[in-house]
């Protein structure tokens, strides 16, 4: 009796529509047997007889458990030993025909049929050439009257002089020679159809046409809006223009920076919140706010640069015949050592910091800096860190000195010292807005000026503007006058207050319509004298010029600040010249 089979007995006791025959156990054991030692699988000519399957079986419906009736059969439709589909591997490689590719048997177990075929068949490794493959699968049918190895034949045939596939040493030494195709699309397989032909060892390849590449544009590349050239793109910038650019912040950096609630910077003198302003104040705060700092080379090239440089000459002159001798006899001591500077100055109205080079030219012990713009005071901070040393003591604040005392951003012991020096140039006039602007900005001045310190500074001519005012026709509805350098606008051609006599003021490459106010002269003596400051000197302009260019020390000043040549030309034209004689030049003295 053979040994208990589960599987078998299984088989034997479940009902399916066409009874089989079983394979006996010995059988199975010496199929077994067989497997072990070889790769092949008996072809149908090498079956077992009929005679050795169990046919002392009752004859029931049974369920089918052999392998190759489980892989062969069709649902629906009844077998017999005789009809069933080949199950050997190499009926499933070779097939009926004769004529197929390939066989995988070993010499040993195959036919000398199949030895003979599979010796002179093509290998199946794919070419190197190949495109990308579509693995799906296909199984088409041959068409009538052709073979299926002509069928397969369709396929590009590999390089004869490949061996044929043998083993899984030769699989893996091909697999790796072989180029591999990129799994796109995905690999898809379709469903297998029925069909009579004997089955195929492996699905109909189909080659996957190349996407074609995207048409070239016939448009050719020309923007017509550049903002630069195509060759300025990527260009390192040269240390010129670095340095050119090292203080340059642009508008948008200038609007976020006048939006600070503080000062930013971490010096002890400044820590004071930023009071906002509006009205005229906060028009002349963003303007101011809003100027880019620029480098030497770039101020060298403003349009009005022979107006600026006479300016500066202009106060180099006040500085040196009245703040010199002011600074000579100061308190404030070289305690330092020689050479360091002696006196101390208060700068009300700033900017930048463009009169630093002037004080220090002037020996300048201490330089106390306030400005009502907190961009002004940040760059000049930052220029007076990049002068050479040894360099004068300075502090800075943003503060507006007309509605504030200094005492609310400097530390009681920067002012404990009085100045020597109070200088206030191209800004006074904002403080006569009012009364008691004018008034708190005089009080600043005297109240931390020692007795003999010198009050200098620039303003516009009152006189002068108001002349060119009435020289107006009396129809014209335009209450404005100046050239392509400068224009001055006034609203009301009839009310002339003491303060608050506004007009609105344009220079070329500077100043944006900002709101200015008259400074009368007669008035301004008269609230000076209130605080114990009297005039000493009050000069225009040309003036100023026709007084000193002769003398020796200012006419090589002249040369020096490029006010002229060597020949005595200037870089100022008639316009620039008119623009700057709107201006006078004044100094007071603390008794």
């Amino acid at each position: 009796m053979p040994a208990f089979d589960p599987v078998r007995d299984a088989a034997l006791n479940s009902p399916v529509s066409q009874p089989k025959p079983l394979p006996s156990h010995a059988h199975d054991a010496d199929l077994d047997r067989h497997e072990r030692h070889s790769f092949d699988v008996p072809s149908p000519s090498s079956s077992r007889p009929s005679s050795s399957r169990a046919t002392n079986s009752p004859t029931v419906a049974r369920r089918a458990t052999d392998l190759a009736v489980l892989l062969n059969s069709e649902p629906q439709e009844p077998r017999t030993p005789s009809s069933a589909r080949p199950s050997s591997l190499s009926h499933l490689l070779l097939g009926t025909d004769t004529q197929s590719p390939v066989s995988l048997l070993p010499p040993t177990t195959a036919s000398n049929g199949d030895v003979d075929r599979l010796v002179g068949a093509p290998s199946l490794r794919r070419r190197s050439n190949l495109p990308v493959l579509d693995m799906s699968r296909t199984d088409t049918p041959p068409e009538d009257g052709q073979s299926q190895s002509q069928h397969f034949s369709r396929l590009p045939p590999p390089p004869s002089s490949r061996a044929p596939f043998h083993g899984k040493q030769q699989a893996e030494s091909a697999s790796s020679s072989a180029p591999r195709a990129l799994p796109t699309p995905p690999f898809t397989r379709s469903p297998v159809r029925a069909s009579s032909r004997p089955s195929s060892s492996f699905d109909t390849l189909t080659v996957a046409a190349p996407m074609p590449p995207p048409p070239l544009s016939a448009i050719p590349y020309n923007p017509r809006s550049r903002k630069t050239p195509a060759s300025s793109v990527l260009v390192p910038m040269t240390p010129q223009e670095m340095e050119l650019y090292r203080y340059y912040r642009g508008a948008g950096t200038q609007l976020l920076l006048s939006k600070r609630k503080r000062d930013r910077s971490s010096s002890p003198d400044n820590n004071l919140p930023v009071k906002r302003h509006a009205g005229d104040v906060g028009k002349v705060i963003d303007h101011y706010n809003m100027r880019p700092e620029v480098g030497v080379k770039q101020r060298m090239e403003s349009p009005i640069i022979g107006l600026k440089y006479f300016n500066n000459w202009v106060k180099s002159v006040l500085i040196t015949r009245f703040a010199h001798p002011a600074l000579a006899s100061s308190l404030v001591s070289q305690s330092s050592g020689p050479g360091r500077g002696r006196g101390k100055v208060l700068d009300l109205g700033c900017g930048k910091g463009g009169d630093f080079t002037k004080w220090a030219k002037a020996r300048v012990k201490e330089l106390v800096c306030a400005d009502i713009a907190d961009v002004s005071i940040t760059q000049a901070r930052e220029r007076w860190q990049t002068m050479p040393t040894p360099r004068f003591d300075a502090a800075f604040a943003a503060i507006d000195c007309y509605t504030e005392p200094l005492s609310k951003a400097f530390p009681p012991e920067r002012l404990a010292q009085p100045f020597d020096v109070v200088s206030m140039q191209f800004c006074m006039h904002y403080a006569f807005e009012s009364s008691q602007k004018a008034r708190c900005m005089l009080r600043n001045v005297s109240q931390h000026l020692r007795k003999g310190g010198v009050f200098l500074g620039t303003i516009p001519n009152a006189d002068q503007l108001l002349e060119r005012l009435d020289t107006l026709p009396p129809s014209a509805t335009d209450h404005s006058f100046g050239n392509a350098v400068y224009r001055i606008r006034f609203e009301d051609r009839q009310s002339r207050p003491l303060f608050g006599h506004r007009y609105y003021f344009f220079l070329k490459d500077a100043v944006e319509d900002v709101p200015e106010y008259i400074v009368d002269w007669d008035n301004f003596v008269g609230l000076a004298a209130d605080y114990s400051l009297y005039p000493i000197f009050k000069e225009e302009f040309h003036q100023i010029f026709t007084e000193h260019s002769e003398q020796e020390e200012f006419k090589e000043l002249l040369v020096r600040m490029k006010v002229v040549d060597a020949n005595g030309e200037s870089a100022m034209d008639e316009e620039q010249w008119e623009a700057a004689n709107i201006y006078i030049g004044f100094a007071f003295e603390k008794r």
